[in-house]
């Protein structure tokens, strides 16, 4: 199946609770909320309030990706405030098999990341124990980058060892995903769709059903 994942980063905060609704009534799958400490990566964004917030504000599978060092010392505080699924870095933890092993036993669904940079072959020691791999297609810690073409060989190859040996393994992407280059990804093997800048500016609503059409019509396809 493909999901659609908005990623609030690029909502509009003074009025999240309304974008949030728009989202859900819309028919987003999820909502990506990117948590970031400013030494992993520049930025700085959401911490423990806004995901309670959020919770209490929602029912959608909320997909915490944490940008941040050492994510071992969050990820319970996380789920107790309603993380649905945890998305930790390869590059950023220091004890990768323990936090996933956390993140399951706790209740919540264990995510691998990788950056731009790193080889895909830094999380398959990794991937039979996450529901799902996230491929960066930017560089992480900012909105509203374009998208990195080169991204599309590392999700073919992705794809490719998930159909092998973990067939209910997710392939997740995020940075630049726009309708124009919405089908090219889904071609590669992505099918979980996180979107920020192409979501809320602009018609929210609208601009899910068209993301929405691509992602259906593309499971006919198939």
């Amino acid at each position: 199946m493909n999901y659609l994942v908005p990623s609030i980063l690029a909502a509009d905060f003074c009025n999240l609770g309304k974008d949030i609704d728009q989202t859900e009534q819309a028919g987003a799958h999820c909502l990506h909320i990117d948590v970031m400490d400013g030494m992993f990566v520049p930025s700085i964004s959401f911490g423990m309030p806004i995901l309670k917030s959020v919770r209490e504000h929602t029912k959608l599978f909320l997909d915490v990706h944490m940008m941040v060092e050492n994510p071992e010392r969050y990820v319970e505080e996380l789920i107790k405030l309603g993380a649905d699924g945890i998305t930790i870095h390869v590059e950023a933890c220091t004890c990768i098999e323990k936090t996933l092993a956390t993140i399951r036993r706790l209740g919540a669904k264990p995510g691998i990341a990788i950056n731009p940079e790193t080889p895909v072959e830094a999380v398959v020691p990794y991937m039979g124990m996450v529901d799902m791999v996230l491929v960066m297609t930017v560089q992480p810690g900012f909105g509203g980058q374009a998208y990195i073409d080169s991204s599309i060989d590392k999700i073919k190859e992705v794809r490719s060892i998930i159909d092998k040996e973990y067939p209910n393994v997710n392939l997740e992407i995020d940075g630049g995903v726009l309708l124009d280059n919405l089908q090219m990804n889904l071609d590669a093997g992505a099918n979980m769709i996180v979107s920020g800048s192409a979501i809320f500016k602009g018609d929210v609503e609208k601009n899910i059903s068209e993301f929405l059409s691509v992602l259906e019509s593309d499971i006919g396809h198939k």
